[in-house]
C-alpha cells in the first residue's frame, strides 16, 4: 500500500486520503442542498399567502440569484477537486 509522509511523520495512505476528500465533497454537496432547500422553503413556502405572510412582502427579497451563485461556487469547488483527484491517479 502507498503511503505519503507528511510533516508530521505520520505516514497517510493515499487511498483514505482519497476516500476522505470524496467524503467530503459529498459532504458539501449535501450542505449546498440542505441550504438550497431550506431557503427555498423559506421563502415561497408552502400552501398560499396568508395575512402573516403577506403584511412585509416591501421588504421580501427574491432568494433565486443568491442561491444560483452559492450553486455555482459550489459546482466549481466539487468540479476542481474531483480533476485534480483524478489527474493524480
Amino acid at each position: 500500500m502507498a503511503t505519503l509522509a507528511i510533516r508530521s511523520g505520520f505516514p497517510v495512505h493515499i487511498r483514505m486520503l482519497r476516500r476522505s476528500s470524496y467524503a467530503a465533497l459529498l459532504v458539501i454537496a449535501v450542505l449546498v442542498g440542505a441550504f438550497n432547500l431550506f431557503s427555498l422553503n423559506e421563502a415561497y413556502g408552502d400552501g398560499p399567502p396568508y395575512y402573516a405572510r403577506t403584511t412585509n412582502m416591501d421588504k421580501w427579497t427574491d432568494p433565486l440569484p443568491i442561491l444560483a451563485a452559492v450553486d455555482a461556487f459550489a459546482l466549481l469547488v466539487i468540479f476542481a477537486s474531483l480533476c485534480l483527484a483524478l489527474r493524480k491517479r
